[in-house]
């Protein structure tokens, strides 16, 4: 089982940028395919993106498309989300995922981080 821890949250005004990582331990990071999620407060978790084992394929929500970007370096065993454009809807907790698949929507087949709050403010 791998151990994700993530980081790189915080307070941040709208419009803002935040950089958020998860360092991965325990397995082959490189195999998988990696994704974040969030949870914003009396919602469900929700799908933000994904990247494939080499990096050569990336996938976002609709509603991050544009402003987000996620990367990743199979060296450090890190996967990243670069937050741009930053606002209050962002607002959850975001959880690194070990071993994203799609099949009628995104899910994870591995484990989860223990998640890193983001707030945006107005």
């Amino acid at each position: 089982q791998v151990l994700l821890v993530e980081s790189g949250g915080g307070l941040v005004q709208a419009g803002g940028s935040l950089r958020l990582s998860c360092a991965a331990s325990g397995r082959t990071f490189s195999n998988y395919n990696m994704g974040w999620f969030r949870q914003a407060p009396g919602k469900e978790r929700e799908f933000v993106a994904a990247i494939s084992w080499s990096s050569s394929n990336t996938y976002y929500a609709d509603s991050v498309k544009g402003r987000f970007t996620i990367s990743r370096d199979n060296t450090k065993n890190t996967v990243y989300l670069q937050m741009n454009s930053l606002n209050p809807e962002d607002t959850a907790v975001y959880y690194c995922a070990a071993d994203v698949a799609y099949s009628s929507g995104w899910y994870n087949r591995g484990s989860w981080g223990q998640g890193t709050q983001v707030t945006v403010s107005s």
